[in-house]
C-alpha cells in the first residue's frame, strides 16, 4: 500500500489534480455541431420545439434534456471527511471526486455545486431552487445537526430524490455489512445489543437503519464525547440523540460495552480499547469506521477476540465500508424510474442487494481489479468490492423495483429483468451483443471441455458457465491442483463433485484415450508409445479426444501457447472431409458498435478459395449475434487498381462468391477506409454500383498479418474489446482462443460453443 502520509504521495496527488488539465471534470457535447443545420436544431429555432413539449408536459424534460441523468452534489464544506469545516471552495476537489465516482460506476452525469451558506434553512432554499435543473440531489459534507434540517426541508419541498450520502449512504453500506456479519455470527437483529460511538449524521443514520432492520430500540446504547446518551442529560444533546437516550445509571463506554454483540464506531481514533472488546459477547462484531485512524486497529481486536468480525473505513484492511457501494447505484435506479424520493423500501432493497452480492462467487472482473486478495464470502469479505461490475444491475435493479412497488416511480419499467440486462450491458461491454448467443445456448445442454483446466481464468469462467448457462463445463487438469486453486480464489468448484475433471496423470480412461488417438494417427507418424505420451501430457489432444468420443460436445483451448500448435491437434483429432478450419473471426466491440475481423490465425496467406470459404463462414457466424453481415474483402488494391498478390487473391475470391447464391452483402477488393466509409467508395465507383450499403461490419483480409495488425490496433488504441477468435468450419466442436483472453472472454466463448451445431457451422 502507498504511504498516504508520505511527501511523495502528497506530490502525486497534487500532480494528479493539476495535470494534464486542472480538476477532474469537463463537459462534453452529446450531439454533433458541425454545420448550420446542426446549429439550427441545437439552438434557435429548433430548440423551441423541445421547450414547448416540456412546457406541455414536465416529464418530457427527461426525453429532451439531460435532466433525467443529471445529479447535483451539493455541499457548503462544513464537515468534509477528515478535514472538518474547510469551507465551500476548499471542498470542491472532494465534490468533483464524488461526481467522477457517479460517472465511473453508474454513468450518471453530475455537477458539483459548492455553496457559501452556513445557515441550514437558507442553504435548503438554494437547493430547492435547483430542482428544474436536476433529476436528483446528493447532499454532501454538511455538518450535523444542520444536515438534518437541510435534508428535511428539501425532501418536503422537492419532487425529486434528495439523498444525504453521509447519512443514508453510510447507513446502507453499514446495514449490508451488518446483515452479513450477523449471518456469519449466527445472530439475528432482534437479539443483539448494539453500542455506538458518535452522535453525528452518519452515526444517527446508521442506528436508524439498524432499527429498520429489526434491532430493538431498547438494545441500542449511544455514547459520544460526553459519555452515554442518557435521559436527563443536557450537554451536547440534539433531538436526534435524544431519541436514543437510555434510562440508566451507566455513564461510560467501558461500562455499557459489557455483553455487546455489535460495536459501531463513527467517532475518533483509539476510542475502543482491547479491554473493552474482551467484555463483548462471543463472536463480537466490531465496525471501527473512523478515518483515517479507526476507533481500534483490527490487529488489536484479534489479539483479544480471534473470532471477531471486523470492518473499518480503510482500504488497507478487509471489509472497507465504502459509500461508493451505494450512492451511484441507488441514484441509478431512482433516476431510471423517475422516483420522486428515495424511501425506506428503496434503501432496504439496496442493503439486500449489496449483502446478497457478497455471498455470490466473486466476478472475474472484480478478481482482476483486486489481484492477490481473497474475495470469498466470510469474515474478511462481508461486502462486495466497488469495482465489481455486477453492483449496477443487482443494486440499481433492486432499487428500481422497490421504487415501483412502493409507488414513487413516475416512469415504471415494463420489465425489471430487461432493465437489469440493460444495466449489465452498460458495464460489461460484451453483454448486449452476446445476448442472442447466450439465449441460443440456454436452449441446449452441451458439455464444454476446457483443456487448460488449472488456469485461474478457466476456473472463473467455468464457475460463471455453471451460474449463467445450462452448459456443463469439464476441466482437464490435476484435481488436487484445481481444488487448491479454487479454495484460494474463493471459487465454488470441487473436482468430480460439482464439476467433472479429467486427470491426465491417472484417468481410468487413459487406455481408451491413447488407443483412440492412435487409431487416428498411427499412419501419420505416431507410434503407440508416442500416443501414450501425448495422452499423458497434451491437454488439448486429451480434450479433443473427449469430443471425438462423445464425452464432450466442444473443446476450448489456447489460453497458453501458440494458436497454430493447438489448432494442429484439434484438426488432427476432429477434422473430417466436411469439418475443416475455414478461418477465424474476432468481434471487436468499439464505441460505435461491433466490427468483425477475419482471418487473423488460421490461413497465413490464403488462396482465393480459402478467402471465399472464410467470407461465407463469417456471414453465418455474424448472424449468431443478431446482426446482418456486410462483408468487405480488404486489400491494398482498390477495385482493380493494383496487380499484386492481395489484389489478385481478393479478386479471385470475388469471382468464386459471384458464381453462387449469397444471401448477404459483400464487396471487394477495397481499402479499409472505403469499407467503413461509403463516401470514400462513392469517389471510386459509379453511383449505385457498390454492393455494400453503408459501412461494412466485417473486414476479411488476405493475410493473417494484416488482420492481426488491424485487430491489435483496435484493441490498443481504440479501446476495442475482443470476443473470439471464433474458429469457423469445425462445426462448433472446437475453438482455439489466445493467451490474452479474459475469464469473461472464456465465458463468451463457452456460450458460442454451446450454440447447437445444426444451427451454425
Amino acid at each position: 500500500m502507498t504511504d498516504i502520509k508520505s511527501d511523495d504521495f502528497r506530490e502525486q496527488s497534487l500532480d494528479y489534480h493539476e495535470h494534464p488539465k486542472p480538476g477532474k471534470l469537463e463537459i462534453r457535447a452529446t450531439k454533433p455541431l458541425a454545420n448550420g443545420r446542426d446549429l439550427a436544431r441545437a439552438y434557435s429555432p429548433g430548440v423551441a420545439e423541445a421547450c414547448i413539449e416540456i412546457r406541455k408536459d414536465a416529464e418530457a424534460a427527461s426525453r429532451y434534456t439531460s435532466r433525467g441523468n443529471l445529479v447535483a452534489v451539493v455541499s457548503n464544506g462544513t464537515a468534509v471527511l477528515g478535514l472538518g469545516n474547510i469551507g465551500a471552495l476548499a471542498s470542491k476537489p472532494v465534490m468533483e471526486g464524488k461526481a467522477v465516482l457517479f460517472k465511473k460506476f453508474a454513468n450518471i452525469d453530475c455537477f458539483d455545486i459548492e455553496v457559501n451558506e452556513s445557515d441550514p434553512e437558507k442553504l435548503a432554499e438554494i437547493v430547492c431552487a435547483l430542482e428544474p435543473t436536476f433529476g436528483a440531489i446528493n447532499l454532501e459534507d454538511i455538518k450535523a445537526p444542520d444536515c438534518f434540517v437541510v435534508e428535511k426541508i428539501c425532501r418536503e419541498k422537492m419532487n425529486i430524490p434528495v439523498f444525504h450520502d453521509d447519512q443514508h449512504g453510510t447507513a446502507i453500506v453499514v446495514g449490508a455489512a451488518a446483515k452479513n456479519a450477523l449471518h456469519l455470527a449466527g445472530k439475528t437483529p432482534g437479539q443483539i445489543k448494539v453500542v455506538s460511538t458518535g452522535g453525528g449524521a452518519a452515526g444517527i443514520a446508521c442506528l436508524n437503519m439498524l432499527l429498520k432492520m429489526g434491532v430493538k430500540r431498547e438494545n441500542v446504547w449511544l455514547c459520544d464525547i460526553k459519555g452515554l446518551v442518557h435521559k436527563g442529560r443536557t450537554e451536547e444533546m440534539t433531538d436526534q440523540k435524544e431519541a436514543y437516550a437510555q434510562d440508566s445509571d451507566l455513564r461510560t463506554l467501558d461500562e455499557v460495552i459489557e455483553g455487546a454483540d455489535l460495536f459501531l464506531g463513527l467517532s475518533g481514533p483509539g476510542v475502543l480499547k482491547p479491554s473493552m472488546v474482551e467484555k463483548m459477547a462471543s463472536k463480537p462484531i466490531v465496525f471501527a469506521l473512523a478515518n483515517p485512524t479507526p476507533e481500534i486497529m483490527p490487529d488489536d481486536v484479534r489479539k483479544v477476540a480471534p473470532d471477531a468480525i471486523i470492518a473499518t473505513g480503510r482500504s488497507d484492511f478487509p471489509n472497507q465500508v465504502n459509500n461508493v457501494l451505494c450512492f451511484p447505484f441507488i441514484f441509478r435506479g431512482a433516476l431510471d424510474v423517475g422516483a420522486t424520493e428515495i424511501n425506506d423500501a428503496m434503501q432496504l432493497a439496496c442493503i439486500d442487494g449489496i449483502a446478497e452480492l457478497a455471498r455470490k462467487t466473486t466476478s472475474a472482473e472484480a478478481a482482476a481489479a483486486y489481484s492477490g486478495e481473497q474475495l470469498t464470502f466470510g469474515t474478511d469479505y462481508l461486502i462486495p468490492k466497488p469495482f465489481d461490475p455486477r453492483l449496477i444491475s443487482v443494486v440499481a435493479g433492486a432499487v428500481a423495483e422497490a421504487a415501483m412497488e412502493s409507488g414513487v416511480a413516475k416512469r415504471p419499467l415494463p420489465s425489471i429483468q430487461a432493465y437489469k440486462r440493460k444495466l449489465e450491458g452498460s458495464v460489461i461491454r460484451s453483454a448486449f451483443l452476446m445476448r442472442p448467443v447466450f439465449e441460443a445456448a440456454r436452449a441446449t445442454n452441451r458439455k464444454i471441455v476446457f483443456a487448460e483446466g488449472e488456469s485461474e481464468r478457466v476456473l472463473r469462467a467455468a464457475q460463471a458457465v455453471i451460474e449463467e448457462t445450462t452448459e456443463m463445463p469439464i476441466l482437464v487438469g490435476r484435481p488436487d491442483v484445481i481444488d487448491a486453486r479454487c479454495k484460494r480464489l474463493g471459487i465454488d468448484l470441487r473436482s468430480n463433485e460439482n464439476i467433472p475433471v479429467t486427470n491426465p496423470e491417472s484417468d481410468i480412461r487413459f487406455r481408451d484415450y491413447w488407443t483412440e488417438y492412435l487409431s487416428v494417427m498411427e499412419r501419420r507418424g505416431v507410434t503407440p508409445t508416442m500416443a501414450q505420451a501425448i495422452m499423458r501430457t497434451n491437454n488439448t489432444a486429451i480434450a479433443a479426444v473427449m469430443v471425438r468420443r462423445g464425452e464432450a460436445d466442444s473443446v476450448i483451448c489456447g489460453t497458453s501457447g501458440q494458436y497454430l500448435w493447438h489448432l494442429n491437434y484439434v484438426t488432427q483429432v476432429l477434422g473430417t472431409d466436411t469439418l475443416k478450419p475455414a478461418g477465424s473471426m474476432s468481434m471487436m466491440i468499439l464505441e460505435d458498435g461491433p466490427l468483425f475481423i477475419a482471418d487473423g490465425h488460421v490461413n497465413p496467406d490464403p488462396s482465393p478459395e480459402q478467402v471465399a470459404k472464410t467470407v461465407v463462414a463469417c456471414a453465418r457466424h455474424v448472424r449468431r449475434f443478431g446482426l446482418e453481415p456486410k462483408i468487405a474483402l480488404c486489400s491494398d488494391s482498390q477495385f482493380g487498381n493494383l496487380s499484386n498478390r492481395s489484389g489478385e487473391v481478393m479478386r479471385g475470391a470475388m469471382d468464386i462468391l459471384n458464381h453462387g447464391y449469397r444471401d448477404f452483402m459483400y464487396d471487394g477488393e477495397m481499402h479499409v477506409d472505403a469499407a467503413l466509409d461509403p463516401r470514400v467508395r462513392d469517389r471510386v465507383l459509379q453511383p449505385g454500383s457498390a454492393r455494400l450499403k453503408g459501412a461494412a461490419n466485417v473486414l476479411v483480409f488476405s493475410s493473417t498479418d494484416s488482420a492481426l495488425a488491424v485487430k491489435n490496433v483496435l484493441k490498443a488504441r481504440a479501446n476495442g474489446l475482443e470476443i473470439g477468435p471464433i474458429l469457423m468450419g469445425m462445426g462448433n466442436r472446437a475453438h482455439v482462443v489466445t493467451p490474452a483472453i479474459t475469464a469473461r472472454g472464456l465465458l463468451n466463448m463457452a456460450a458460442i460453443a454451446g450454440t447447437p451445431v445444426a444451427q451454425y457451422g
